[in-house]
């Protein structure tokens, strides 16, 4: 019995250690590939920074879930959760989860910036919350092709949303953003529904593009394998929403041929130097 046993624990851990790892050129834990996704950031809608530790466990149980824990955090991470904003975690936590070191997020470091425990629960933050099985919009996205909608499109999108993408393709890869429908609340500032767009891996550098009202954007390239997508709905009015696919392609095809149809110019907007560490 001992050696049946022994040889059950080894395989289980043999195939632990399996779903660790690169496909693709996409690190990620296929068993915790599920839950992880259920790990999501959110900012008050007044903007960064003003959640108080109680204001941050609300709004986690509004939605149905609860303040991500450490390991929640960290497992989101490893298969690409990259976010350049502090919010509260559990037991009174603040920190972050950074993939890619950056001279401006995460001090030249990756892994959980943990800020360690709070004593003044009034501090403003974000939050991380966790709920596998919310049916909040944005997500983690790897795979090489895919549509991104409003949630409940084709109909109507509602109010005070916030949504995060953060799309992930193998390096070497490029993304093309390609509009299919658009229509959002039209405003001539852009403040009241919008959709942006960054060429990174977070809504602090790359900014990209803001859009709003039912001009069908132009196709959006990235300079790199990674581009993050930020909706955000106010208390009044909505609209139709949009519909819009990614592609993932080789780099090289922008410069073989440009009588064919292959995707058009990359992004070259340089972000304004306003990006700061948390």
């Amino acid at each position: 019995m001992r050696v049946v046993a022994v040889l059950w624990v080894f395989g289980f851990l043999l195939d632990e250690a399996y779903s660790w790892g690169f496909q693709n050129g996409v690190f990620h834990n296929s068993i915790w590939l599920e839950q992880a996704a259920g790990v999501y950031h959110r900012e008050s809608r007044k903007g960064r920074y003003q959640l108080t530790y109680k204001e941050a466990k609300a709004v986690c149980k509004f939605e149905g879930g609860k303040l991500a824990t450490y390991d929640q955090l960290e497992a989101a991470r490893k298969i690409g959760l990259h976010v350049c904003s502090a919010g509260w975690f559990d037991k009174a936590h603040v920190g972050y989860p950074i993939v890619k070191a950056g001279a401006h997020c995460g001090f030249g470091k990756i892994g959980i910036i943990d800020y360690g425990y709070r004593r003044n629960k009034s501090e403003r933050w974000d939050v991380f919350c966790f709920n596998p099985d919310t049916k909040q919009c944005g997500g983690i996205l790897t795979e090489p092709q895919r549509q991104i909608r409003t949630p409940g499109y084709p109909e109507e999108y509602e109010d005070e949303q916030i949504c995060y993408w953060h799309i992930r393709v193998p390096y070497g890869l490029r993304i093309r953003l390609h509009f299919l429908d658009f229509d959002l609340e039209d405003d001539t500032s852009c403040m009241a529904d919008y959709l942006e767009v960054y060429d990174s891996y977070d809504d602090i550098t790359g900014f990209a593009g803001r859009f709003c009202g039912d001009d069908l954007p132009d196709d959006i390239i990235s300079s790199g394998n990674v581009m993050t997508l930020k909706f955000l709905s106010d208390a009044s009015v909505t609209a139709g929403g949009f519909q819009m696919q990614y592609i993932a392609f080789n780099a090289s095809l922008l410069y073989q041929d440009h009588t064919s149809h292959s995707p058009s110019s990359p992004v070259t907007h340089t972000p304004t130097n306003t990006s700061h560490s948390p």
